[in-house]
């Protein structure tokens, strides 16, 4: 008996060295990336409705099981490749601090619990769920390694958590929307891929094939081409589906001169989304890093400019300064 406790004691410690190594291969950092499922619910007016916030909720945390479960099943794949570029071989699997078996019982877990909670939420939600993880899983396998497919792929992650948020909820999205999702969804896709070559290029080589197909200047020009795009549809957005002034003292400009109307209320975001992208851009061709969330979360500038245009967004949309036309 007293063996088998000492066994047993032992386990236990064995078990909570890994856990550190078990939070950190699931990436809770990239969850970030999973807040866009929340765009339907805010952009549709359903922000204060308790039971689409509740689903809303609900669906972030069945993503971020998803998500967490491809990120590890990537590592399990790359664990050679990992192993020789200068950031990836820090992490988990690749510096052996986490056991392959037990890594892949992880990515099961989540990725059951994950199906588990989609299939009580909506089935558009759950084909959606099922889908990412499908194609996130063909990517790990093969089309990472093709180049302008890989970075196809991961715009569509960031386009199908939007209307996985929109399926959620039953929610309309209009076909400007959809344009601002695809714009966006494409320039970071693209400016990941620069930021990664950057980081490879200043050290002992390219560890993906798909890198090896892509010149910085060629994907200068995407990340400028997609950063237009981005700016641009947001600017048609604002446009045609932006909520009109009604407020007095927006009312009162409009009688004082026509040239100080203020109309469209949304359009005053734009700067701010222009400021944003430029600030991106900038830390992107300074090879700052190659993980958007990374760049998010740490830069000041980028990082009040986003919060600015989220209370700015909700302040116009719920406030009650204006209404829709």
């Amino acid at each position: 008996m007293a063996n088998l406790s000492t066994e047993s004691y032992k386990e236990s410690i064995e078990t909570l060295s890994f856990l550190p190594s078990f939070i950190r291969v699931a990436r809770p950092l990239h969850w970030v990336k999973n807040f866009a499922l929340f765009a339907a619910l805010i952009f549709t007016g359903n922000l204060y409705t308790k039971i689409f916030l509740d689903r809303t909720v609900l669906a972030f945390i069945a993503f971020c099981l998803a998500t967490s479960a491809t990120y590890i099943f990537n590592d399990i794949w790359d664990i050679k490749r990992d192993s020789l570029h200068p950031h990836k071989k820090f992490r988990p699997i690749a510096s052996g601090e986490l056991p392959i078996s037990v890594a892949f019982a992880e990515a099961f877990i989540f990725a059951a619990a994950s199906i588990f909670l989609a299939a009580k939420l909506n089935p558009l939600f759950l084909f959606s769920v099922i889908g990412y993880l499908v194609m996130q899983a063909l990517y790990s396998l093969v089309l990472k390694n093709l180049a302008i497919i890989d970075i196809l792929i991961i715009a569509a992650g960031f386009i199908l958590r939007v209307y996985a948020g929109a399926f959620v909820i039953n929610a309309h999205l209009s076909v400007w929307f959809l344009l601002c999702v695809i714009s966006v969804a494409l320039f970071l896709a693209s400016g990941k891929r620069r930021a990664e070559l950057g980081v490879i290029s200043a050290s002992s080589g390219a560890t993906r094939q798909s890198l090896t197909k892509y010149s910085k200047s060629l994907l200068d020009s995407y990340v400028t081409m997609f950063g237009n795009a981005a700016w641009l549809s947001w600017a048609l957005f604002t446009f045609f589906e932006s909520p009109q002034a009604t407020v007095p003292v927006w009312l009162f400009l409009a009688e004082l001169s026509r040239t100080t109307t203020v109309n469209k209320m949304l359009m005053i975001t734009i700067p701010l989304v222009i400021f944003g992208i430029m600030r991106y851009e900038s830390l992107i061709f300074e090879d700052r890093t190659e993980a958007p969330e990374k760049i998010l979360l740490t830069d000041i500038p980028l990082l009040a400019s986003v919060a600015i245009w989220i209370g700015l967004v909700i302040w116009i949309l719920y406030s009650g300064v204006s209404t829709v036309a």
